[in-house]
């Protein structure tokens, strides 16, 4: 049977911003949802990065020319370093060299640091261009595609310029996930578990009796995957669009995960390694404010993200620090997401400083003796 046909497209409605919708198909598909979404034949620019664009730039310039679209690709470094003003800027300026006007389609096709990177342009150039999403990661396909996010790193912390920014149209390809480094494709699994642990305890059932299939990429397996974390996040997203309530959530583990990735330096750790370490300090400062909650459980899961580095050499004092700096923060308080039940994340404002330093101190003895 082919997978496709079996996932039905996902409507994401952000409310008074225009409705959406996510899609889970081929490339080959993508010119007939643009002229589903009402965008207007012509120019397009296509962001990529180098690596993506190798495998998948061509084949879809080939597929939008013979549609009539004329495509314009530009493929950026690979890496979370590209999510700079540098490389914003030379998206502008070949955007604005090549002639643009306002119903010009940006394409991001790759995952979430294009995704992020081409959107932040999109919402910028003449004040806004229509935006087109095409995760070919894990992490972009369940996660960072959804919702409307965009934007770029600044050395005083990870995405702390940018805005939202909401897409025509999302088309996740699983065919893409096939070529995923084993690491990129580990990584991902980390925002695939966050949504089970926050939201849905039958997804949850589903990931723990399909792990080894999906450490194996079996299609039929991985398809209903997405297409169920893809649900989750776009029903959190559809309520509250701008993260004024319920969408924090969606950041657990995160307040930590950030800040390891900040002091350890970009790309040392992956995003995923960061939020799953993350998710593990959260579930110790969740034990220590609710007992009762079935830690076992969702550490069983969570740790079967493999981390390719140690954590040893990170000071407790400059995690802490570097966490303050966060947007996350509220009135100078730092805001954690944590679990008071499987299934169910909300927001604490109030955690005890001593509490947090020792949920950092657990993990990193855990993983330094693993």
């Amino acid at each position: 049977m082919d997978v496709y046909s079996t996932l039905t497209p996902i409507k994401i409605d952000p409310g008074q911003d225009h409705s959406y919708f996510y899609h889970i198909r081929p490339l080959f598909d993508v010119p007939a949802l643009m002229a589903d979404s009402g965008l207007r034949q012509g120019k397009c620019l296509i962001v990529s990065d180098q690596s993506v664009g190798t495998l998948y730039g061509r084949q879809l310039e080939n597929v939008l020319a013979s549609k009539g679209w004329d495509p314009k690709r530009i493929d950026l470094p690979a890496g979370e370093p590209s999510k700079s003003y540098a490389c914003l800027h030379d998206i502008y300026d070949t955007a604005l060299s090549w002639g643009i006007d306002r119903r010009t389609p940006v394409i991001a096709l790759g995952g979430g640091v294009v995704g992020d990177l081409a959107g932040f342009a999109a919402a910028t150039l003449l004040r806004g261009l229509p935006l087109v999403q095409l995760p070919t990661t894990l992490i972009a396909q369940v996660d960072s595609a959804l919702g409307g996010k965009t934007g770029i790193n600044h050395e005083a912390g990870k995405n702390l310029i940018g805005s939202f920014h909401q897409p025509a149209f999302v088309c996740a390809d699983l065919d893409s996930l096939t070529t995923l480094p084993q690491r990129e494709w580990t990584s991902g699994l980390a925002e695939v578990v966050k949504h089970a642990l926050i939201a849905d305890t039958t997804f949850l059932d589903f990931l723990e009796l399909n792990w080894p299939s999906i450490l194996l990429r079996n299609p039929a397996v991985i398809g209903q995957m997405v297409h169920k974390a893809a649900a989750i996040k776009a029903a959190v997203v559809s309520e509250d669009v701008k993260e004024a309530g319920i969408r924090a959530i969606l950041n657990f583990g995160h307040t930590f995960g950030h800040a390891i990735e900040r002091i350890a330096g970009y790309g040392h750790f992956t995003h995923g390694e960061a939020v799953a370490v993350g998710m593990r300090m959260a579930l110790r400062l969740s034990k220590h404010l609710h007992p009762a909650l079935d830690i076992e459980r969702c550490d069983a899961i969570v740790k079967q993200i493999p981390l390719y580095h140690s954590l040893t050499h990170l000071s407790v004092n400059d995690l802490i620090e570097s966490m303050y700096a966060d947007k996350k923060t509220l009135a100078g308080s730092l805001r954690f997401i944590l679990l008071d039940r499987v299934g169910h994340a909300y927001v604490e404002i109030n955690a005890d400083t001593a509490q947090v330093r020792t949920a950092i101190d657990d993990i990193i003895h855990v993983l330094d003796h693993s």
